[in-house]
């Protein structure tokens, strides 16, 4: 049996976890009495902590699909886009390159499924994606 001692939240508790011979750690609840912690004194001034002004992230991007005709384009799988290689209002061809997304560690290129006109880019380079997430509207 070994003991340590956990810091959670700011709270100590003492912690006895059982060694296995196997290798393997067992975990069996037993209840613990949460370690005594020495309080700092406070001042007789409490300072508030400096407010930082948050600003909004700006909206490069519009993400509703309803607004544009077209054929939409989703992530195949979650990753990051590493580079998005068209614009809106760009002509592009079927096999064309529209962006790179990189997933397990592999750059995957998503290319247009057929010609015609970018009308609504989704994405930026950076954005992390999911499964099925817009990423290009062809129109």
């Amino acid at each position: 049996m070994r003991k340590f001692n956990v810091t959670v939240n700011g709270k100590s508790y003492a912690v006895e976890v059982e060694e296995v011979s196997s290798g393997a750690f067992t975990y069996t609840p037993q209840p613990v009495q949460p370690v005594q912690q020495a309080q700092e004194p406070q001042s007789a001034q409490q300072t508030a902590p400096a407010q930082v002004p948050v600003q909004e992230a700006p909206k490069l991007l519009k993400t509703s699909t309803e607004e544009v005709a077209g054929e939409l384009i989703s992530a195949p799988m979650p990753g990051t886009i590493l580079d998005v290689k068209v614009s809106e209002g760009q002509t592009v061809k079927a096999g064309d390159l529209l962006l790179i997304l990189e997933a397990m560690k592999m750059e995957n290129e998503i290319v247009s499924p057929k010609d015609g006109i970018i009308s609504r880019v989704h994405t930026a380079k950076g954005t992390s994606v999911s499964t099925g997430e817009p990423l290009v509207t062809i129109g």
